[in-house]
């Protein structure tokens, strides 16, 4: 009985390691499927955004979430279980800057979620200034890495940029629940949330030229050979 149960256990244990072996072989790993839903999400975000229905921007700001755990998960998930693969180096960092850039460009679509109404229409062109700095931003850097690359030399995320990502989801958490309670009240608290969220996303706005800089300055080196 003893034997039976060591075999069985024994069994058990070949198949785990086959399917760990197998997980890490396969290009399309648990991770890189994390990254390929998140990019599915992406037009389902879109659609909920713009979508006239009660309750549309909590839904939107729900599936926005939902790609946010993604994408700590995948990250969490690969290195964990060392399932780290080209392909997720490719498609992770695309996933993340489509994701937040659709965002901020649906933004820029709908004025009141700057508070035009009050502040008036200046608030828009500031926007859409910072939104054109962090979507050249993103461009610039991820150049500059493949030039990096060509020249066989590997540029990690700093500080600064894990920040600026963070305040930058921060902005548009606020903006779609500040959006989506709007639907339904008309609290003053609203105001000073969207206020608030404002701040965060001038805060994300230094960040992001902050962090572009200092990836060029700390490796100027790359464009000189």
């Amino acid at each position: 009985m003893e034997e039976d149960t060591k075999e069985k256990d024994e069994t058990e244990d070949d198949e785990k390691t086959l399917s760990a072996d197998a997980e890490k072989r396969s290009v399309m790993n648990l991770p890189n499927r994390l990254t390929v839903f998140r990019m599915i999400l992406i037009p389902v975000f879109i659609v909920l955004f713009f979508v006239d229905f009660p309750g549309h921007f909590f839904v939107s700001l729900a599936v926005f979430v939902a790609a946010c755990v993604t994408d700590i998960m995948d990250g969490k998930i690969a290195r964990k279980r060392h399932l780290i693969t080209n392909l997720g180096k490719f498609l992770d960092p695309i996933a993340d800057k489509v994701l937040v850039a659709t965002a901020f460009i649906l933004f820029l679509a709908r004025a009141e979620l700057f508070f035009t109404t009050y502040l008036g229409s200046w608030v828009m062109i500031v926007a859409g200034i910072g939104v054109a700095l962090i979507l050249a931003r993103e461009l610039i850097v991820s150049g500059f890495r493949l030039v990096a690359a060509g020249s066989g030399v590997v540029i990690a995320a700093d500080m600064i940029g894990k920040y600026k990502t963070t305040f930058q989801d921060v902005t548009i958490v606020v903006f779609l629940a500040c959006a989506g309670f709007s639907e339904f009240f008309e609290w003053c608290a609203l105001k000073i949330i969207n206020y608030v969220g404002l701040g965060i996303f001038a805060v994300a706005i230094v960040l992001t030229l902050i962090s572009g800089i200092n990836y060029i300055v700390k490796n100027r080196k790359v464009l000189t050979t």
